[in-house]
């Protein structure tokens, strides 16, 4: 995954702050925005984790922070609702200028009803989510009820929102009050999905059922168990990233099966690879894979090792072969599975500079093969299995010739040997 650190203007020329996750190729199938909880920032870790999640099926992701929150200028004292809500159109209007226009809108909690009310302004949306959104905006001043005499009385007040004090203003109050919910709901005209924990104690799940009861086909409702409102617990976040992903594929146009490189030949695998630890993204012939290493050296166990991976392409191309084999053959193979070790071992007859065995790499393969086969059959297979196209590549002559991609984007010519 490729993070960049963004800003755009909003509608009041106020710098916002704004980053955008791209899968590994730079090439997503469709872009998103996501629109973060009330007073939290795009630097949410349930905002990282789910957006990560959906880059890994090949979308983009632009989260920001809304006027005066986390890294965006700009006074949250002077913002409403409203604001937000053209805060959101602004991040729409920029990604289409500057990449694709966004076809998903996603909202966590107040963020939620902040897209549901901007969806109707971007024709290009087709698709929006919700994740633990109240009904109505009004339902944020639960957070703050003890000082609504007090900004009633004097215009504005000073409250501890999550440990940090913020200005409300009467005015946001007020702002707060002139939306017709109902009426944006039922007038949604976008595929809807609603992300929501029947034990969320911040924003209850009975906001779930109005939001679900006012809204129109197609809509679809996700519980999401034991969660809690912020979704601290990465598993919830990724099931949310990785639920999303797969629905909304169905309503922006994006085949099951999406092949980018149809002829392997053109095909380019990528690996992209963070500031940090060793979990890798890979992107290969339109597929999105993970690379880690186990914990034991500093990985996160997140997904296979390179070497699991070399493996594993062995395994699957040869199994893919004797498959291929028997068909032409015609013989009764059931199926096939490939069980493959890899280990650094001693060669006796390969020795190093100073006279001493040294260590080559050993492939175990063991076969097994099932359906009425006799045994020349079984042991051709065998044979056939040791003419596999990557086995003979890995016992073949290998160039791995490496060059720097320069600063425009192309390719710096590899130097001479």
């Amino acid at each position: 995954m490729r993070r960049t650190k963004l800003s755009f203007p909003n509608a009041q020329g106020t710098s916002l702050a704004a980053r955008l996750d791209l899968p590994a190729d730079d090439d997503p199938i469709g872009l998103a925005v996501f629109a973060h909880c009330f007073t939290c920032s795009k630097n949410l870790h349930a905002v990282s984790h789910i957006s990560r999640a959906l880059v890994q099926q090949g979308f983009g992701v632009l989260g920001f922070d809304f006027t005066g929150i986390g890294e965006s200028e700009g006074r949250f004292a002077e913002t409403s609702f409203s604001s937000n809500v053209q805060d959101l159109v602004a991040a729409a209007a920029f990604l289409e200028r500057e990449w694709a226009a966004p076809r998903i809108l996603i909202g966590h909690s107040f963020g939620g009803t902040a897209v549901l009310h901007a969806a109707g302004r971007l024709p290009s949306v087709r698709a929006v989510a919700t994740i633990g959104a109240p009904y109505d905006p009004k339902h944020v001043t639960h957070l703050f009820d003890r000082s609504l005499e007090a900004i009633e009385a004097d215009g504005e007040a000073r409250v501890d929102l999550g440990g940090r004090p913020f200005t409300i203003t009467k005015a946001f109050i007020e702002d707060l009050e002139a939306h017709d919910v109902d009426e944006v709901i039922r007038s949604l005209k976008r595929a809807l999905l609603i992300f929501h924990s029947p034990v969320d104690q911040i924003v209850g799940i009975e906001n779930a059922e109005r939001i679900y009861r006012a809204a129109r086909h197609p809509k679809s409702f996700i519980s999401l168990d034991t969660a809690d409102h912020l979704l601290t617990q990465e598993a919830d976040a990724r099931y949310v990233g990785a639920v999303l992903a797969a629905w909304v594929r169905k309503y922006i146009d994006v085949p099951q099966e999406e092949v980018k490189h149809p002829e392997p030949a053109d095909n380019v695998v990528v690996a992209r690879i963070g500031a940090s630890g060793y979990r890798t993204e890979i992107l290969a012939n339109g597929h999105a894979l993970v690379a880690d290493e186990p914990r034991s050296v500093g990985g996160t166990n997140a997904g296979p090792t390179p070497y699991d991976l070399l493996v594993a392409g062995l395994g699957a191309c040869t199994a893919m072969t004797l498959r291929m084999y028997a068909d032409r053959k015609k013989w009764p193979l059931d199926g096939v599975t490939v069980r493959l070790k890899h280990e650094k071992v001693h060669a006796e007859d390969c020795l190093d500079e100073n006279g001493r065995p040294r260590k080559i790499d050993r492939i175990e393969r063991v076969l097994d093969v099932a359906g009425a086969l006799d045994e020349p059959q079984r042991q051709r297979l065998v044979e056939i299995a040791n003419r596999c196209p990557v086995h003979r590549t890995l016992e073949g002559d290998v160039r791995v010739v490496t060059r720097l991609e320069d600063e425009a984007g192309g390719a710096e010519p590899p130097e001479s040997a």
